[in-house]
């Protein structure tokens, strides 16, 4: 498969850097796999598509801060992980600036580069903590084109956010109100969202791309109510990568997990716990499309999107979404 197979034209005025005042008023357009059919309803339908025996699988990561500036404004700092109390893994720019060696400042914080990886990641360890609550932003995506404001810290983060570690929010997610929550039964999974999922394939054929890594937790009553479910609804592309990796690596049933998953699902996958999918709809030629194509059909897919441009859906992270049955 190639690479600019998964390609899709989009007005820019099409992306939402905003979001909804009412995260249920967004759009939802529904496709259904048996029949070809494409529906276009709302968000606050979503309850007259549950059906006895569901259950919706939800990935409860909460979004932290994670882009720091220096005090002179000439570094821009992504945190990615953390290799130390003391020590971030981090994407800087400009990268030529953060040689081994060179020092950042932070507040009252200074960290030192002591390696580049492969990858390009700075490791820098601070000489103190730096004071997260007064220097860190929300790491909005780059194709909202704008800062982070007060407002992001409610609305970029789902309403059963607990658990800290994202970078992105899961944001299928965002969606959900906590009274139609409560009309849906429900577990949660955690899969802290990195910067990979923000990578773009680089490579022309899908199946040379290296997929980044993220962290998961799989609890024990998520995945035992997995198993007696007659349909599993996931919440999001990350809650498919937790349920996928380990039908995969483990088989069934699910048991309780800790680990990582490098998972990446494009067409041809069989999936092995995932029955219906809720998404937002993703950016032309990335893993994460792919990963819709496999689970719904790459031409139905295609045609789905070019309904959601013609009918002037928003798109990407605080945009619409997609219900796949």
């Amino acid at each position: 498969m190639r690479t600019v197979d998964f390609d899709y034209e989009l007005p820019e005025e099409l992306i939402a850097d905003r979001p909804l005042p009412d995260r249920a008023a967004s759009r939802m357009l529904v496709v259904h796999r048996d029949t070809g059919l494409i529906e276009h309803r709302h968000f606050s339908d979503i309850l007259e598509y549950v059906r006895p025996g569901d259950l919706f699988v939800m990935n409860d990561t909460k979004v932290i801060p994670a882009r720091y500036f220096s005090n002179d404004g000439g570094i821009e700092l992504v945190r990615a992980g953390m290799a130390g109390e003391l020590v971030w893994k981090c994407m800087v720019r400009p990268g030529k600036k953060m040689k081994v060696g060179r020092t950042v400042q932070v507040g009252d914080s200074v960290g030192t580069v002591e390696s580049i990886d492969e990858e390009g990641y700075r490791y820098i360890r601070w000489d103190k903590p730096v004071d997260e609550d007064t220097y860190g932003r929300l790491a909005l995506p780059h194709y909202m084109n704008r800062e982070s404001d007060p407002s992001d810290k409610e609305r970029y983060q789902t309403v059963y956010a607990a658990h800290d570690g994202a970078i992105a929010a899961p944001t299928a997610g965002l969606h959900f109100t906590p009274e139609i929550l409560a009309q849906v039964p429900h577990r949660f999974v955690t899969l802290h969202v990195g910067v990979g999922t923000f990578r773009p394939v680089k490579t022309d054929k899908v199946e040379e791309h290296h997929m980044h890594t993220e962290e998961f937790y799989m609890p024990a009553d998520t995945a035992a109510a997995i198993e007696s479910a007659q349909r599993v609804v996931a919440v999001g592309t990350t809650s498919v990568r937790v349920m996928e990796t380990l039908a995969t690596r483990e088989g069934r049933p699910l048991k309780e997990a800790h680990g990582a998953t490098d998972i990446f699902i494009y067409p041809g996958y069989e999936f092995k716990a995932v029955g219906a999918l809720l998404t937002n709809f993703h950016l032309p030629q990335s893993t994460l499309i792919m990963l819709v194509c496999a689970f719904a059909g790459k031409d139905l897919i295609m045609e789905a999107y070019r309904q959601a441009v013609e009918q002037r859906y928003r798109f990407f992270s605080y945009g619409d979404c997609m219900l796949i049955l």
